[in-house]
């Protein structure tokens, strides 16, 4: 006998608001991990918090007093989160782990409110209190891509494929996960590599060879990337979505594999960026997400620029990380909200990230404004024209994709398709007598069981 399975409250949401802000779990199998356990939890942070305070020697180290302070702050808050924020459009694994990612991009966005206020020095004490190895580290020490470009050669290109060429492959093939169009894939992709050129000047590990740019970062590197990701989604989308409880399967091996599967999305969504009866502010919306995700993505390098880091240092690694966990649902909810009209709403997770992008902004032109005093004007102007003319290329080239993949097939020859006209003027022909009339065969058939005769009726060609 199968066990009852029980929908949470709001079951029934369409695919508005509250489904991408406080989306509900149905088909809850196992009870015991959807309930809040809030009395439990609080008895265990009480005696957690009791032992660490009466067992640890504060009079040792003061730096491993911040650092556990830190911690305790950090476990607190995603305690707190996993308790009151809401799950975000995601539901898998299990919404506890959207409610701390959404935990950790609020505290990311208090730190930043925190910096925003400090003086540089004070940042550059903070970060080499956390890395003491930073204290010589200058950003003339960074590689340099940009020499020698017509010195081609299979040793030199090998050399540039590192571990930032699997990178880029890995996080263009995260980007299609989330995005899921190839125009507007491509058209960040093009605008990234033009963001690189025009921004060169002021950051010059921009600088690349006219082959690093066009072959290795966007055919191989980022198309790759693309591609494997597009085509995941396609097998995501194909995919038959039937849950089973984890309850009604007898096997430790089906128990096991429904447990993995658990880390696989509970559903897929068909996405429609560019719906050809939408308006004009499609385009618009378009534009801005190309925009954002360029400032997101220049953040980074200026960040690591102004207080300098090398790019694998865990500061900015766990920043990148951090960034794609908040990106997904940030994108869905964004996504919902220019497509939906009955979405009237930006989602949590969308305005918080919106909020630390351009409180990271804030803090690099704060604290650059000797770099940014080097600008050319002429080329951001440019950078903006070219962001509006890639995004209404992207838009144009997709629609004439979508024409030419969607066309109206081959009709038949006229001459053997039977239209409405030539029924009506057969039968006015048949009443005016031109043409013969249909003949009705009499054939007597034997009679099975006392039933009436049948009559064959043989119709003219």
């Amino acid at each position: 006998m199968a066990r009852q399975r029980t929908l949470t409250e709001g079951s029934d949401a369409s695919d508005h608001y509250k489904s991408i802000n406080e989306r509900p779990v149905d088909d809850i199998s196992l009870e015991f991990f959807y309930r809040p356990h809030t009395i439990t939890t609080m008895v265990i942070c009480i005696v957690g918090l009791t032992y660490t305070a009466f067992t640890r020697d504060e009079s040792v180290d003061w730096h491993s007093n911040i650092y556990t302070g830190l911690v305790g702050v950090l476990v607190f808050f995603m305690i707190i989160s996993i308790l009151t924020l809401p799950n975000g459009p995601f539901i898998r694994p299990h919404p506890a782990l959207w409610r701390c990612v959404l935990g950790l991009s609020i505290i990311y966005l208090l730190t930043l409110q925190f910096l925003l206020h400090q003086d540089y020095n004070t940042i550059r004490a903070v970060i080499l209190w956390f890395d003491p190895s930073m204290v010589n580290y200058t950003v003339n020490s960074e590689k340099e891509y940009g020499t020698n470009c017509w010195d081609v050669s299979t040793e030199r290109l090998w050399g540039h494929v590192d571990w930032f060429a699997f990178g880029h492959y890995w996080g263009w093939g995260m980007k299609a996960l989330v995005i899921r169009h190839y125009g507007i894939l491509w058209s960040i992709s093009i605008m990234w590599e033009l963001t690189e050129m025009v921004f060169g000047h002021l950051l010059p590990n921009f600088y690349e060879c006219w082959w690093d740019n066009l072959i290795l970062d966007v055919l191989l590197c980022n198309g790759l990337g693309i591609f494997t990701g597009m085509q995941v989604c396609k097998f995501l989308e194909m995919r038959e979505y039937k849950w089973e409880s984890i309850k009604n399967i007898g096997s430790a091996k089906g128990k096991f594999k429904r447990a993995l599967l658990q880390f696989t999305p509970e559903s897929w969504t068909h996405v429609r960026w560019l719906d050809p009866n939408s308006s004009f502010m499609r385009l618009v919306a378009i534009t801005q997400f190309m925009l954002i995700w360029q400032v997101v993505e220049l953040n980074t390098f200026f960040i690591k620029h102004i207080f300098p880091m090398p790019a694998e240092h865990p500061i900015c690694v766990t920043r990148i990380l951090m960034t794609g966990l908040i990106a997904a649902p940030t994108i869905r909810q964004y996504y919902t909200y220019v497509t939906d009209p009955q979405c009237k709403r930006l989602g949590t997770q969308c305005w918080v990230f919106f909020m630390i992008t351009f409180s990271e902004l804030i803090l690099v032109i704060k604290f650059g404004l000797d770099l940014f005093s080097h600008t050319q004007l002429s080329m951001m102007g440019l950078w903006l024209v070219l962001i509006v003319a890639v995004s209404c290329a992207g838009v144009w080239v997709s629609h004439v994709i979508y024409r030419w993949r969607h066309q109206a097939p081959c009709l038949p020859d006229q001459e053997d398709t039977l239209t409405p006209e030539k029924v009506s003027r057969f039968l006015s022909e048949v009443d005016t007598g031109a043409a013969p009339s249909p003949r009705v065969q009499r054939t007597p058939t034997k009679k099975s069981g006392g039933g009436p005769r049948k009559r064959a009726v043989k119709l003219p060609p």
